[in-house]
C-alpha cells in the first residue's frame, strides 16, 4: 500500500517549485507593501520644495512686486511640485516602492484631493474678489493633505501637516500676514521636516 500510494504521488519539477516560491514572494511582498508605512516621502525634495518657497515670499515681499504675490506664488507651487514629485519617484525607485499601489497609493490618495480642492477654491476665491482668503485656504488644505496621507507614512508627516494646518488657521484670521505665513509654512516648515526626514528616514 505504501508502495502504491508512492507511485501515485506526482514529482514537483524543479520549474513549478520555482513558481511557487515566486507567487509566495510576490503575495508576502504585496502583503508587506499594503502594511507598512510609505517611507519614501523625499527629506531632500522637502528641504528643495521649501528652498522655492522662501524664494517665493522674498519675491512677493519685494517693492513693486507685491502686487502679483499670487503670481509669484502659483509659480513657486508648480516648481515645487515638480520638484517634490521627482524626489519622491527617484526616493520610491531606491527603496524599492510603488507609488501605483500599496501604502504609496494611499498616502498619494490622501494628499492629492485636498490639493485639488485648493486650486478650484482659489480661481473661486480670486473671482469673488476673496483672494486674500487664499494664502489661508492653501495652508489648511494642504496641511489636512499632508494629514490624511501621513497616516500611512512616517510620523513626521502628520505632525507637519497639523502645523500648516495651524498657520493656515493663523493666515485667515490675519490676512495681512498671509505671505510671511506662507513662507513659515512651505518654506520653513518643509525645510525643518524635511532634514528630519532625510536624517532619520535615508533622504
Amino acid at each position: 500500500m505504501p508502495q502504491s500510494l508512492r507511485r501515485e504521488t506526482p514529482v514537483e519539477s524543479p520549474a513549478a517549485i520555482h513558481a511557487k516560491a515566486m507567487d509566495n514572494l510576490r503575495f508576502i511582498r504585496a502583503t508587506m507593501e499594503s502594511s507598512g508605512a510609505f517611507t519614501s516621502v523625499p527629506g531632500w525634495g522637502g528641504i528643495g520644495m521649501g528652498l522655492v518657497a522662501l524664494t517665493a515670499t522674498w519675491l512677493a515681499s519685494r517693492p513693486g512686486l507685491e502686487g502679483g504675490w499670487l503670481t509669484w506664488w502659483i509659480g513657486a507651487a508648480v516648481v515645487a511640485s515638480i520638484v517634490g514629485g521627482l524626489a519622491m519617484l527617484f526616493k520610491a525607485r531606491g527603496r524599492g516602492e510603488r507609488l501605483s499601489r500599496g501604502v504609496g497609493r494611499r498616502f498619494l490618495f490622501g494628499l492629492i484631493p485636498p490639493v485639488v480642492a485648493a486650486g478650484v477654491l482659489t480661481a473661486v476665491l480670486v473671482d469673488l474678489g476673496a483672494a486674500a482668503a487664499v494664502p489661508g485656504t492653501w495652508l489648511l488644505l494642504y496641511g489636512v493633505g499632508v494629514v490624511t496621507g501621513g497616516t500611512f507614512s512616517v510620523r513626521p508627516v502628520p505632525i507637519m501637516g497639523l502645523a500648516f494646518m495651524v498657520l493656515g488657521v493663523a493666515a485667515l484670521f490675519a490676512p495681512t500676514w498671509s505671505n510671511a505665513l506662507l513662507g513659515a509654512g512651505f518654506g520653513g516648515l518643509h525645510i525643518l521636516f524635511g532634514t528630519i526626514i532625510a536624517r532619520r528616514y535615508g533622504g
